[in-house]
């Protein structure tokens, strides 16, 4: 069992005070920030997320009959319940959960009802991956409780295809690979087309921090779902699977695209070149280099793909304008979320502090570091 989060509310009720009995197996999983590579998953390209030291936990216990009751310290006070086998969307938080019963038997893992009790410190709404935390976190007790025959890359993809199928958020695999296979030192460089992965270490002398602008985000929501629908209608255009068979020499294709197709095409094409060259960046040590690639990150999305907002903007220029920063960016589908900073070792706190303090006072929105710094 992975190590315990700390309680995300003071006096929540524990398993056994909801269900009259204790759990059986506990799990958990991460949240994560990505340095690097948005909005190029679902387009089978390049990714680098961190896991951060916000978790989900599920504790579960298994049932004699076909009953899922579920609760969540995060979002409700009230136990949800269904049946395996008799999902039906449209119920908030506990989608996810009948997102993964239906996913597991449409896979061929039979399983019966089980207790669950859920309870978070990963945020929700703020570009996180709140979402893959719980997924991930709820199969890998449902993996133990069940003895189900599931390896980490199953994993990721049962909760992806709860999200995508059930759920309806059109999201990539980005989310679950990280929070299922990333740590909190080394980078998990993604190829989400062949599921490889090469987990690439910090280089010393810098730290990592995020700031919450404040304003969430919802994958399902129709932005986000626009911009894979026009990555999508870009690559069949031009001829191409997916975006992702393009390289940067390709650029000179993206003439024949009206916009905004052609611009959407650009970022991804170029934010995948830019992951390569990041990864390269930290095994050499070169942390300007780095930073600068995260900056240039931040205006593609600005400006060829258009997820940022101006608050977004205005914390990402508040951090560029601290000495000890060396780059800093939109992180997660945009739209809302955080902002990731990279700075020197040792200011991580200070700086992203001063930071939201500043946001706080020119927008008046309830921006908040998150994570300060990783250990």
């Amino acid at each position: 069992m992975s190590r315990m989060v700390e309680r995300a509310q003071i006096g929540t009720p524990s398993f056994a005070e909801l269900f009259g009995h204790p759990f059986l197996v506990a799990a958990d999983a991460p949240g994560r920030v990505n340095l690097i590579g948005e909005h190029t998953d679902y387009n089978g390209g390049l990714v680098l997320p961190l896991a951060i030291p916000q978790r989900t936990r599920a504790e579960l216990a298994p049932r004699d009959d076909d009953r899922v009751r579920a609760w969540t310290a995060n979002l409700q006070r009230e136990i949800g319940e269904f049946r395996v086998g008799s999902e039906r969307p449209g119920r908030g938080w506990l989608d996810y959960v009948q997102g993964i019963t239906q996913a597991l038997h449409v896979a061929g893992h039979p399983l019966g009802g089980f207790d669950l009790r859920v309870e978070s410190t990963v945020p929700l709404g703020s570009g996180l991956a709140s979402s893959a935390a719980l997924e991930v976190a709820v199969l890998r007790a449902l993996r133990e409780a069940f003895s189900l025959p599931l390896d980490d890359v199953e994993i990721a993809l049962l909760g992806q295809k709860a999200e995508n199928g059930f759920v309806g958020a059109p999201v990539g695999v980005m989310d679950q690979m990280a929070s299922q296979l990333a740590d909190e030192r080394r980078a998990l460089f993604l190829d989400t087309r062949h599921l490889r992965f090469e987990r690439v270490p910090l280089p010393a002398g810098i730290e990592v921090a995020v700031i919450d602008s404040g304003i969430s985000h919802h994958h399902a929501g129709s932005d986000y779902r626009l911009r894979r629908d026009e990555c999508e209608r870009a690559a069949e255009l031009l001829g191409f699977p997916q975006l992702r068979d393009l390289d940067i020499q390709d650029l000179w294709r993206l003439a024949a695209l009206p916009e905004p197709l052609d611009r959407r095409a650009r970022h991804v094409i170029t934010e995948n070149a830019r992951v390569r060259a990041a990864v390269a960046a930290m095994q050499e040590g070169d942390l300007e280099r780095l930073g600068k690639l995260m900056c240039t990150a931040h205006d593609s999305l600005r400006d060829d793909f258009e997820v940022s907002l101006p608050e977004i903007d205005l914390v990402v220029d508040l951090a560029r304008s601290e000495p000890g920063v060396y780059g800093a960016r939109l992180t997660g589908g945009g739209f809302g979320g955080s902002v990731v900073l990279l700075t020197r070792a040792g200011e991580a706190r200070v700086i992203a502090e001063r930071v939201a303090a500043e946001y706080r006072e020119r927008t008046g929105k309830n921006g908040a570091v998150l994570v300060p710094q990783f250990s």
